[in-house]
């Protein structure tokens, strides 16, 4: 990003420029502490066994949803967590915001899901999440994640690092803009969104063409579309 752009930078653009660790790395000796969070009783109990069986790594704890989680973190103090994205009884974004609350930067958090979004990717991210893998990688692919982020490295898989690319260079819409075109997603005609703006129903049409432009798209049923999948909706 050139140092005039006025837009303050995300957390999801300070970790694809990251370059050095942000926290000191670990030594030779150290084990890294680790949670699993995972609704699914067999996919928690393969994720513990495996990283059980690394020599480097130490389970301290495990839950199945993100309210237990916040619970489990408490009493473990864990380097980093393993996270499911979507749990039934508190999924893993409301757990990811909580733990992050009051500008907190540990533990590390790595997200491992099966939903591989732009939305998905992106709210994650600047939720406060660390790392973001899928559930069909590796085995050594998840304990050099986990080994990476108790480092202070961040681990994004190429869809997370092409949702950055594309975050920084897309064009952003204005307040106007993007005031606009929720009001077309609530489903209003251009004359109502115009009064509720108070403005005129040209300026009204001049918001949406412009969002139309910066979204790449050439309809409101499109815009809408990809507002939504950009997390702006």
């Amino acid at each position: 990003m050139s140092t005039d752009d006025p837009r303050p930078r995300s957390r999801a653009e300070d970790l694809a420029d990251a370059t050095d660790p942000v926290v000191p790395a670990l030594s030779a000796e150290r084990v890294v502490r680790l949670v699993v969070v995972d609704d699914h009783p067999v996919v928690r109990s393969g994720l513990v066994g495996m990283f059980e069986a690394e020599a480097g790594i130490e389970v301290v704890g495990q839950a199945a949803d993100g309210r237990e989680a916040l619970v489990v973190i408490d009493a473990t103090r864990p380097d980093v967590v393993l996270l499911d994205l979507r749990m039934a009884g508190g999924d893993g974004l409301d757990a990811i915001v909580a733990l992050r609350a009051g500008g907190r930067t540990t533990p590390r958090i790595l997200v491992l899901t099966t939903y591989d979004t732009e939305r998905d990717i992106r709210t994650s991210l600047e939720a406060g999440a660390d790392g973001y893998l899928l559930k069909d990688a590796r085995r050594s692919e998840l304990v050099h994640a986990v080994t990476e982020l108790a480092a202070g490295r961040p681990v994004l898989t190429a869809e997370a690092l092409a949702v950055l690319a594309h975050r920084r260079t897309e064009q952003h819409l204005t307040e106007r803009e993007l005031a606009a075109l929720r009001l077309v997603a609530e489903g209003l005609t251009n004359s109502a969104a115009a009064a509720r703006m108070h403005v005129g129903e040209a300026t009204i049409k001049t918001h949406l063409n412009h969002a139309f432009a910066k979204l790449g798209v050439n309809d409101r049923a499109a815009a809408v579309r990809v507002g939504y999948q950009r997390g702006l909706l």
